[in-house]
């Protein structure tokens, strides 16, 4: 009988303690057992911290990120056994497309992010603060990986999604993974982190994997730790609540089942494109995977009048669904994930039924294809009718985490809203509708109880990933019932796993910790030009201070001729009155022309090109007859890769353009963004 092994301090171990039992979920068929009884969950997290941690704290964001790319590809060229394996999780091909290729995708999502961070092993977060009048003590952020281990304890439904989407996350930011997946359907994790073990591309301690029972091992935690949790709100309550989380101030990220709602729009009345999409997502939330997703649709909320054709639409979507194996092709809904979940979700039927009816479906039966009832854990589709949403309460109260759904009416959009709200906070809300007033009161409404919205209708449909589907560049997570809390979100989900920092001194002292050119700091001439200058050698603070010129009033009627702006303040003396001039004042962007004259230098050198502009603002308005210079400073690199052996070897310089008048006031500024050759390619 296969053994489903845990991968912990280098080596790959079975547990000594009682073994369980693993099922195929379409045929009852033992799949392997596990335990991780008698492993030091201690010693483990001691291993990533000392280990993993140590290691990945030594990269930057762009090395981690390149690890996740490649991670990424060489996990995408061995998918095929994955699949193979998904379907004794009763995933069709479908179901397991979302759980592979979605989990290899946030590996590729997390890994394209690394460019909107430093190459650097921290990250400057925000603007910096002025502290004193003069300007010589200054405050800013700085983000640094927490020097502790991530505890990733994960759901049953998405063996791989589950995984890889967090520890994307969590080893860009620097720190070291424990993943701990549920148990019946940790085989699927187990052949996923061999791969990525096998690979060699991580750092040893980066990934850790437990498959048995990990209790106890919230025992170990420590303040620079995260946990982070995806399963029943009553289970993830009870790990927050943990005495070793509350003392010892542990960062938690729960994300729990959560009774999601899809709301239709009173425009989209039957025969319209929106009533039949509306159809549409309600008939694939409640099917794909067998409705064991945690952004399901499990209550639908519709207008009065639209119930009996909504109800009698739905009945016909489900009534086409086949369920069956989900090796035949024909099969468009597979099984739950074991027996134990089909017992446990008919438990949740049977309370959902005091106070409401099914309308389709038969909870004891289901017209199967090449599969049997007996043996799987099948279920037919089930549609409920609450007729009286506001009072008859456990539809917002009791989730069946398997293929059903509670249908219900609502007189105005403020009912809808009120209704679901009911559920006290979910992952995701929908709303149908071609009509924006109506978007917009609703997502305005609604937004404070749903960690995401999302309105479809007959112009997003096309490109629209639909309503179950959380995108690594946006947050997944919500409040209340969800767990509070946020997973993914791009950059935002990377600082979950950083310690921010206020830091506070000199400009110049600043400068040299963050690398980044702080406005005050000193500034030593660069010779030669910076232009001149090769990515490489240029240093932050080196600075170009240019000669002057003095703006006249045949300057200012140039740049009007030459770009066509001829606002009032710049061309008519005579409209000034009420205004903060006192006369013509020359343009902004001639202040910004004239400077890059003063500051470029025109031979053909190491700077490829200059591609765009950050941050300019105008402080002081600039009348003929004052002389104007630049301070022109390298304020910070970017280091670039090569897309191809071909492709320029190059890097991203940013320069402050600090334009300053004769009393030596700054008048303009802005970052102009350049690229810059490295030697090699000369």
């Amino acid at each position: 009988m296969k053994r489903i092994e845990n991968y912990v301090a280098g080596a790959w171990t079975f547990g000594s303690g009682k073994e369980k039992q693993l099922f195929n979920a379409v045929n009852g068929e033992v799949v392997g057992v596990a335990t991780a009884q008698g492993i030091d969950f201690g010693e483990v997290l001691t291993y990533a911290r000392n280990v993993g941690g140590s290691a990945l704290r030594k990269y930057t964001f762009h090395e981690r990120g390149r690890m996740l790319k490649a991670l990424a590809m060489y996990l995408n060229e061995r998918k095929a056994s994955y699949y193979e394996l998904s379907y004794a999780t009763g995933a069709t091909k479908i179901d397991s497309w979302i759980d592979v290729d979605g989990g290899i995708g946030n590996l590729f999502a997390y890994a394209s992010l690394r460019r909107q961070f430093p190459n650097e092993s921290f990250y400057v977060d925000g603007e910096m603060a002025k502290l004193s009048k003069q300007g010589t003590f200054i405050g800013h952020h700085i983000m640094v990986p927490r020097e502790g281990a991530a505890i990733h304890i994960n759901a049953f439904n998405f063996p791989i999604w589950g995984m890889l989407e967090k520890i994307a996350v969590n080893l860009l930011a620097g720190m070291p993974a424990v993943v701990k997946p549920a148990t019946i359907t940790s085989y699927l994790t187990e052949i996923v982190v061999r791969d990525i073990i096998a690979s060699g591309i991580l750092p040893e301690g980066a990934l850790q994997l437990i498959c048995g029972s990990a209790e106890g091992i919230l025992d170990h935690v420590m303040s620079q730790d995260v946990v982070t949790f995806t399963g029943s709100a009553s289970t993830g309550r009870m790990l927050k609540s943990h005495p070793r989380i509350i003392n010892e101030s542990v960062h938690f990220n729960m994300e729990a089942d959560s009774l999601n709602a899809a709301v239709l729009g009173r425009d989209a009345a039957p025969g319209t494109e929106e009533f039949d999409l509306f159809i549409k997502e309600v008939r694939k939330e409640v099917t794909v995977k067998c409705g064991q997703k945690c952004t399901a649709i499990r209550r639908v909320i519709v207008p009065q009048e639209y119930v009996e054709d909504v109800q009698i639409a739905l009945g016909k979507a489900f009534g086409k669904t086949v369920v069956g194996n989900p090796r035949n092709e024909s099969v468009r809904m597979g099984s739950l994930a074991a027996m134990s979940q089909r017992i446990d979700v008919l438990e949740k039927l049977e309370l959902l039924k005091k106070e409401s009816s099914i309308v389709f479906g038969d909870p004891s039966k289901a017209e199967l294809i090449d599969a049997s009832f007996e043996h799987g854990a099948f279920m037919s589709p089930i549609l409920l009718l609450n007729s009286d949403p506001f009072n008859h309460t456990s539809t917002h109260e009791v989730e069946a985490f398997g293929p059903i759904t509670t249908l219900m009416p609502y007189d105005h959009l403020d009912d809808a809203i009120a209704l679901t709200k009911m559920g006290k906070g979910s992952l995701v809300c929908s709303i149908t509708t071609h009509d924006d007033r109506i978007a917009k009161d609703f997502v305005i409404g609604s937004a404070s109880h749903h960690g995401r919205i999302l309105v479809l209708n007959r112009e997003s449909a096309p490109e629209s990933t639909g309503h179950g589907s959380p995108m690594p560049l946006l947050v997944h997570g919500g409040p209340g019932r969800a767990g509070g809390g946020e997973e993914m979100g791009g950059m935002r989900g990377v600082m979950h796993y950083l310690q921010r920092t206020a830091i506070q001194g000199s400009p110049t002292t600043l400068t040299a910790i963050t690398n980044v050119f702080q406005y005050g700091a000193h500034q030593e001439e660069a010779n030669p030009h910076l232009f001149r200058q090769h990515f490489e050698d240029l240093q932050i603070g080196h600075t170009v201070f240019t000669h002057k010129h003095t703006v006249s009033e045949a300057d200012i009627v140039n740049f009007a001729n030459v770009s066509g702006d001829n606002f009032y303040a710049h061309m008519d003396a005579t409209s000034l009155e009420g205004t903060v001039f006192d006369r013509r004042v020359a343009h902004g962007y001639f202040v910004l022309s004239k400077a890059a004259g003063l500051f470029v230098d025109p031979k053909k050198g190491p700077v490829l090109l200059n591609y765009g502009l950050e941050e300019a603002r105008f402080t002081k308005p600039v009348y003929p007859g004052m002389t104007i210079g630049v301070r022109f400073t390298v304020k910070e690199k970017v280091d670039q890769e090569k897309r191809t052996p071909e492709d320029i070897a190059k890097g991203i310089v940013k320069f402050l353009v600090d334009v300053y008048d004769e009393t030596g006031e700054t008048v303009a500024l802005a970052t102009i963004l350049t690229m810059v050759k490295k030697r090699n390619q000369e």
